[in-house]
């Protein structure tokens, strides 16, 4: 269960520094990019840090450890959303590492709202 925690926190993480450069770079880099504002693109950034964030210092902290499944699935749901956006745009080659985030996040919520709680 650990494992896939901080193998997924780890890639949210890289993903979320992702969102740190310049617009230009970024665009270049995803061109999805350009159809958000900056402001935008740094939201989807933080949330996917917090998220992050979430799927692991609660539960090793033992504060408040609701909020790691909690996390897991407001990363599901990103995912999710992400998995669409991309096939409007017929991104294909996007989805399948989207939905296995989406695969990992959720059982990582199912199993920790259930009774793998440790």
């Amino acid at each position: 269960m650990w494992a896939v925690q901080g193998t997924l926190a780890a890639v949210f993480v890289v993903g979320a520094r992702q969102a740190i450069p310049s617009r230009s770079t970024l665009i270049s880099r995803m061109p999805w990019t350009a159809d958000f504002p900056g402001a935008a693109i740094r939201l989807i950034g933080i949330a996917e840090l917090a998220g992050a964030a979430g799927l692991v210092l609660p539960a090793v902290t033992g504060i408040a450890p609701v909020l790691t499944p909690l996390a897991a699935t407001g990363l599901a749901l990103t995912m999710t959303l992400a998995a669409i956006f991309h096939a409007r745009r017929h991104e294909y080659a996007a989805i399948p590492l989207t939905v296995v985030l989406f695969v990992a996040a959720a059982f990582t919520a199912w199993a920790r709202f259930g009774p793998y709680t440790t």
